[in-house]
């Protein structure tokens, strides 16, 4: 069984930083790609940043230059760190692991940004 364990989410004031962990455990084949998308009330969820099994990353322009996502194999960990964040940045945040057989989704983990 998979499971996608996410930590790091929080309440910081605008301008802070926070960092995003997600460890993947239980027996998956060939992660392909790593990624976070958020999703805020009343809104779609969107892919914030994705990083692929070659190390190729890619960002939503609301956050780029302030975020960066990388990713440990050994560990099948997947990093989102945040600077500068603002307001508009308050979501649930979740995690996603796409393997050659399969999709998976973390629990989701809220950040807060306060004004």
């Amino acid at each position: 069984q998979v499971r996608l364990v996410e930590s790091g989410g929080g309440l910081v004031q605008a301008g802070g930083s926070l960092r995003l962990s997600c460890a993947a455990s239980g027996r998956i084949y060939r992660i392909n790609f790593m990624g976070w998308h958020r999703q805020a009330p009343g809104k779609q969820r969107e892919l914030v940043a994705g990083v692929t099994s070659g190390g190729i990353t890619n960002y939503s322009d609301s956050v780029k230059g302030r975020f960066s996502i990388y990713r440990d194999n050994a560990e099948n960990t997947v990093y989102l760190e945040m600077n500068s964040l603002k307001p508009e940045d308050t979501a649930v945040y979740y995690c996603n692991v796409v393997s050659a057989l399969s999709a998976y989704w973390g629990q989701g983990t809220q950040v807060t940004v306060s004004s």
